[in-house]
């Protein structure tokens, strides 16, 4: 495998940002979110980055008018976006339908992609660049809930970065608005799956009935304590590396499975191997539980569906796997 190119100098020029309203008038109102959505661990933006290649089908065609035209029509049928988040009692969060609209960013570099290196690989040096904080914007109430920029490479591509208020979606929801969008973008007058809020159905119960025990709210104490219920780790002393997994890689993983995993998804697969090869390099005590906390989609899980099809809030709950250093590195 040869090394990765290096990045070039990669400046952006950018437009000044303005904000993008629904192409037609919406309804003005509140609209409340989930017990999901408005848990305090969401209350912030998250971002995503992505890369077009030059299509030649595009020639003569500007994809940041294209795109901007798009997302306006989209905010018709999902004016909440537009909107702008307020907090009533108790902290319980709600949208205000306001139309204000969403930021966007229009900008151009002198880089093609074929030039780019790994200036557009995780984890994307240059991502202030291509996705520009404005400032102000990046609070959670009284602000937009959505930052698109787009920027034009020389080859005729582009990049398509975006910022989300976690708390209005999750990356189901926030793909079904960007399959709106294409849909737009392709001459649809509406969307082929339409939106729908139902927030109510995510609210806990009332008054709140814990039901079994959920271990992936465990309070984990730190790497000084005695407890086997402790970060075995220093937390200051981590570095976050990117790494491609290649297909024949985890052909590999696969074989060495035992038969009767064979089955697993590449999920299973791969987080099984690395949560085990973790623990051995950590070399903890064998008696210190070790835990993996991922995220379950929970719109399919439920039959009937718990979710109406269009559903775009936050439809996710945390799952936890302990098991001690021992147990783990002893699987064979």
């Amino acid at each position: 495998m040869s090394p990765p190119l290096a990045s070039p100098v990669f400046k952006v020029n950018r437009r000044e940002p303005e904000l993008l309203p629904p192409a037609k008038p919406t309804p003005h109102e509140f609209k409340p979110l989930s017990d999901i959505d408005d848990q305090e661990s969401l209350r912030f933006h998250i971002p995503t980055l992505q890369v077009y290649r030059y299509e030649p089908s595009m020639q003569g065609k500007d994809p940041v008018k294209i795109i901007r035209e798009a997302l306006a029509k989209a905010l018709v049928f999902y004016y909440p976006f537009a909107g702008r988040l307020r907090e009533g009692r108790n902290r319980k969060l709600l949208v205000e339908c306001t139309g204000e609209g969403i930021l966007f960013i229009e900008a151009d570099t002198d880089v093609t992609f074929d030039q780019s290196g790994d200036a557009l690989q995780p984890p994307f040096p240059y991502l202030e660049e291509l996705l520009f904080d404005v400032p102000g914007s990046s609070e959670t109430l009284n602000c937009p809930l959505l930052l698109i920029q787009v920027t034009r490479l020389k080859c005729g591509g582009f990049v398509f970065a975006l910022r989300l208020n976690h708390t209005m979606s999750d990356a189901p929801g926030i793909v079904q608005f960007l399959s709106a969008v294409a849909e737009m973008a392709r001459g649809e007058q509406a969307p082929s799956i339409l939106p729908v809020w139902q927030r109510h159905v995510l609210n806990a119960r009332n008054p709140p009935r814990v039901t079994c025990m959920h271990r992936e709210y465990d309070e984990v104490e730190d790497n000084n304590s005695t407890s086997n219920a402790r970060v075995p780790f220093p937390l200051h002393d981590i570095v976050d590396k990117s790494f491609f997994i290649r297909s024949t890689q985890l052909s590999a993983l696969r074989r060495f499975a035992p038969p009767h995993l064979h089955g697993c998804s590449t999920f299973q697969i791969l987080t099984a191997y690395l949560w085990k090869c973790r623990t051995i390099a950590l070399q903890p005590d064998p008696k210190q539980e070790m835990r993996l906390i991922y995220l379950n989609n929970v719109r399919k899980k439920f039959n009937p569906p718990l979710f109406p099809e269009g559903y775009y809030g936050n439809g996710f709950a945390s799952s936890t796997v302990v098991a001690t250093a021992e147990e783990l590195t002893q699987i064979r």
